[in-house]
């Protein structure tokens, strides 16, 4: 089964809508020039409606930061009450290391080249727990990290998705996740732009037609082939 995260999470209601549709990780972006950010009490608030709500159901939850000290990346692990830190700048393998096992790496690699490298570079920080990401790719962007719209390297992406657990994030929608998903074989799919009303709002509407769109092409891709009868002797 295709994980589902649906990221940019700044209220209850799209929280719900997300959980509801069937999503498997919420994230929360802690970015502060992002137009999702979203303050971590807001955050914590969130996480725990959906907590007392859902119970054991629930989706993981997952801290999106950039270039943050790790200190504060564990802290707002624990204050908020997140499963996962997923690092989406220019940090170090050992960043990973030290929140072992809590975070995952992102990465935005223009070519199938950047990417094997950044595999090299952070191979041995990866977690080893066969339910969580080992990295996520991204768009390519000078000055944004994330939710531009934009589609990540297929190439880049198809090459990584065989060797590890790979989160394919970078425009993202219902019309193309399903193309997506048989193109590439991702262990699961990041979508936050391209669910939205508007940046930080979501349509629970088109949350549910990503889902199912997700669902559908999963179940056409492992359907048997129809049978040829027998041709009958006399």
């Amino acid at each position: 089964m295709t994980i589902i995260k649906i990221c940019g999470i700044t209220n209850v209601d799209d929280a719900f809508a997300a959980a509801e549709a069937g999503a498997d990780l919420l994230g929360f972006i802690f970015y502060p020039k992002s137009p999702r950010c979203v303050p971590p009490e807001t955050a914590a608030f969130i996480a725990g409606a959906v907590r007392g709500s859902l119970g054991i159901r629930r989706p993981r939850f997952v801290g999106v930061f950039v270039d943050e000290p790790v200190a504060r990346v564990r802290r707002l692990l624990d204050v908020v009450g997140l499963d996962l830190a997923q690092l989406h700048g220019s940090e170090p393998p050992a960043a990973i290391r030290q929140l072992a096992p809590r975070a995952f790496k992102a990465l935005r690699p223009r070519t199938h080249q950047e990417a094997q490298a950044a595999l090299d570079a952070y191979r041995e920080s990866m977690p080893d727990d066969p339910n969580l990401p080992q990295l996520l790719v991204d768009a390519y962007h000078p000055r944004q990290f994330g939710g531009t719209g934009h589609r990540a390297s297929a190439d880049a992406a198809y090459r990584l998705s065989g060797r590890v657990r790979l989160l394919l994030a970078g425009g993202l929608t219902p019309d193309n996740v399903a193309a997506a998903v048989e193109q590439i074989r991702p262990w699961g799919v990041d979508v936050s732009s391209g669910v939205e009303r508007r940046p930080g709002t979501k349509d629970p509407a088109r949350i549910r037609a990503l889902v199912q769109a997700v669902r559908d092409r999963e179940t056409a891709l492992v359907a048997p082939c129809p049978s040829v009868p027998h041709a009958m002797t006399p």
